[in-house]
């Protein structure tokens, strides 16, 4: 199945530049395979080395953080919107 996964502006360098892509997968886990497959950088900032999502990444379905869901298990759809949302950091006091 396919899905739309949205990027943010942060991921983008390490995706090609690219806001949005299609997606492949029924489940989170296949999908965030599929997009660490396509490119190779994000994987350090998607997934920790035993395949559970980072924890300081927020994935989002239609909406719904996926760690209510079900996590890398949560079932996709064709029609689902998929959301990266990785915690950013910084600046000075």
């Amino acid at each position: 199945m396919s899905a739309v996964l949205r990027i943010p502006t942060v991921l983008r360098p390490a995706m090609g530049g690219e806001t949005t892509i299609t997606v492949e997968g029924t489940t989170i886990g296949a999908v965030l395979s599929h997009v660490t497959e396509r490119f190779p950088a994000v994987k350090g900032q998607l997934l920790n080395e035993d395949g559970t999502l980072h924890r300081f990444l927020n994935v989002y379905v239609n909406d719904d953080d996926v760690r209510y869901l079900g996590g890398v298990d949560a079932p996709v759809v064709d029609t689902d919107e998929i959301t990266l949302l990785p915690a950013v950091a910084g600046g000075a006091w």
